[in-house]
């Protein structure tokens, strides 16, 4: 995880990345033999409401499918698992990738509190 995350956002991310894990609805990984290429969380509200958090492709294999495919994963599961509505916020850039795996338009706020 650790490696691609490095690739894919240029940093280490989480001292660990258990805890994150352990609280998510669901997370997938998609691979290439052992080495992980891909990466979707999908955190939960306990309810109703899921939220896309954390796709990734490393940056040798994008534009293949792969994000399309980890988002269509995260919407069957989190379907299956009784969630109604899934969320996903996004970088302007990333909105064709969104579009095309079925998000649509909305309204929301952000806060940065740190």
């Amino acid at each position: 995880m650790r490696r691609l995350w490095q690739g894919a956002w240029g940093d280490d991310g989480a001292a660990s990345f258990q805890p994150i894990l352990q609280r998510s609805l669901t997370h997938i990984g998609a691979f290439d033999g052992p080495l992980l290429v891909g990466f979707v969380n999908v955190a939960w509200d306990g309810g109703i409401h899921a939220f896309i958090l954390d796709t990734c492709v490393d940056p040798d294999y994008q534009r293949q499918g792969i994000a399309l495919a980890l988002l269509a994963q995260a919407a069957e599961t989190a379907r299956t698992r009784g969630t109604v509505w899934l969320h996903v916020d996004f970088e302007p850039r990333l909105e064709g990738l969104y579009r095309r795996a079925g998000f649509g338009h909305t309204a929301a706020g952000l806060m940065r509190l740190g």
